[in-house]
């Protein structure tokens, strides 16, 4: 069925809009209705439209860690694509729809540093404040000092310190609320000389590349690293030669040692290069992905009595 958008006082609302281009995943049938709130307006007036005809809002940032069903959604996708930003001293504040790795590079061009191992993360900061992305050591709740968000069901705004974040592993009380939107947040960096934060990111960006696969079709990391018993953290711990942190191992190995690297169905494929990885290799469908996921878990679980859980949001 083809798009079409109609003016609606300070948002522009479009009906039957494809969802599979604003993933990563590239899967993904329509949304009834789809609003790209490009301001904070937006998200109130696009709430406001979706009370009065009775339609449930879904919540959507930069796509990277996402699984759309085929049949689309019947109801009303709300893109957060505000993407505003300045600074004042070592405080960076930005819109919760700015590009995360964009918002890296240009705060260390103005002297600003610390997300450098964070760099080559997919996605909006609005998605990495939501499930506390990280890499190498760096995770978004040690820069992030406070998030302004909206309250879905009664259209307030506050301000929420970071302490109330309930910020752990992946996680937020925002997963677990979703009717919090969150509109935008304050970083506290730290003075940095531009030249070396710019060589760090690119360092860090080599690095993901030599461990991770970049620039596929795909949700980022699809599970998280579970914590496992001591004999499966050991039999780790041996063969890498690494301590595990807070006793999580990665699920990318267990995916290996299960034998599920490599296993595809239909057009999903678990990496051959990263395990934890799954890959739209061609017009995979979220079926596929559903189900490869559920063997893949199915062998882990047999192999090492350890449960899987996706780190990708499947609506």
């Amino acid at each position: 069925m083809r798009a079409f958008a109609y003016a609606v006082p300070m948002m522009k609302l479009q009906e039957h809009v494809p969802l599979a281009p604003h993933t990563t995943f590239g899967i993904g049938g329509p949304a009834r209705y789809f609003v790209e709130a490009v301001q904070e307006d937006d998200v109130r007036d696009a709430l406001l439209w979706a009370r009065e005809h009775r339609v449930p809002v879904y919540v959507i940032g930069g796509g990277s860690n996402l699984l759309v069903p085929d049949e689309g959604l019947e109801a009303l996708v709300l893109k957060i694509a505000t993407t505003k930003w300045h600074t004042s001293g070592e405080t960076v504040f930005a819109e919760a729809g700015c590009v995360l790795d964009t918002l890296i590079r240009n705060a260390a061009q103005l002297k600003l540093g610390g997300m450098e191992k964070m760099a080559g993360i997919p996605g909006s900061l609005g998605g990495a404040i939501r499930g506390n992305a990280g890499a190498f050591g760096t995770e978004i709740k040690d820069l992030v000092t406070s998030v302004r968000v909206m309250n879905m069901h009664t259209l307030t705004i506050s301000e929420m310190p970071a302490s109330e974040c309930a910020f752990a592993y992946r996680m937020s009380i925002f997963k677990g609320r979703p009717e919090i939107i969150i509109l935008s947040a304050q970083l506290r960096l730290r003075q940095g000389d531009p030249k070396a934060s710019l060589v760090a990111i690119d360092e860090t960006i080599a690095e993901r590349e030599r461990r991770h696969i970049q620039n596929v079709r795909a949700a980022g990391s699809y599970f998280m690293n579970p914590v496992a018993k001591d004999d499966v953290r050991h039999l780790f711990e041996a063969e890498k030669g690494v301590s595990s942190r807070e006793g999580r191992v990665p699920a990318g190995w267990l995916i290996e040692k299960s034998g599920a690297k490599g296993l595809r169905v239909g057009d999903a494929q678990s990496s051959d290069q990263h395990a934890d990885y799954i890959v739209n290799v061609g017009n995979a469908t979220a079926a596929d992905v559903r189900a490869l996921a559920a063997q893949i878990k199915e062998l882990v679980a047999n192999r090492f009595a350890v449960q899987l859980k996706e780190e990708a949001v499947i609506l």
